[in-house]
């Protein structure tokens, strides 16, 4: 059996992450981006070195948390934000200097993909549903900056290419989880933490009736 390794250096998480597609089995590593008390964000340049800096560091504890050794058949990495052609994000070139310098060492094939494009899949795989591929469907991105309906279909090249057809025309969705977060003193990027405080919550609310 062989493991198929994957790298995504997106704007505010270092991911990377090992996938047996003979069992479907699939384990990662990843750690949030730092950002200052109060700030919506980094600099593509904070955020890059940031990458650059912890990227090694996760890819030993992935081999570390594997254990046993396996050979590499193919890495895979996140390349640009969206699958348009000129959707482009700096943090990105960390995960492909990464993914392409394995993959020239081991000798294995390196293929490049979208983050949104590796949003997708992922979702799927953790409902078992890879089988959706093969087949037109529509798909919600609802991330940070990012509100969007998605027409996938299947491709040859990339397995799945994905047009936007629809969404947000102003804030993302995750754009107003983080601004709330913050205003409520929790640090940048807010979801998980917002989420902790939701499942600690005790008692009904009442129901929300708008003014007339």
């Amino acid at each position: 059996m062989a493991w198929f390794l994957g790298f995504d250096t997106s704007n505010y998480k270092t991911s990377v992450a090992l996938y047996d597609s003979q069992n479907g089995q699939a384990i990662g590593q990843g750690r949030f981006l730092e950002t200052p008390a109060g700030s919506l964000g980094l600099r593509q340049s904070e955020a890059l070195f940031q990458h650059v800096r912890q990227l090694g560091q996760e890819t030993e504890a992935l081999f570390a948390q594997a254990g046993e050794r396996r050979p590499v058949a193919a890495v895979g990495y996140s390349a640009k934000p969206r699958d348009e052609q000129d959707s482009y994000m700096p943090c990105f070139l960390a995960g492909q200097m990464a993914a392409r310098t394995c993959a020239a060492a081991l000798g294995v094939p390196a293929f490049a993909f979208s983050h949104q494009q590796g949003h997708i899949a992922s979702a799927l795989w953790s409902v078992g549903r890879l089988d959706w591929l093969k087949k037109p469907f529509l798909s919600w991105h609802l991330s940070g900056g990012t509100t969007e309906l998605l027409l996938a279909e299947p491709s040859l090249e990339t397995r799945c290419k994905v047009r936007r057809i629809g969404g947000a025309t102003d804030l993302a969705a995750g754009q107003v989880v983080d601004r709330a977060g913050v205003r409520l003193g929790l640090a940048f990027p807010c979801g998980a933490q917002l989420d902790q405080l939701a499942r600690q919550g005790k008692g009904a609310f009442p129901p929300f009736v708008p003014k007339s």
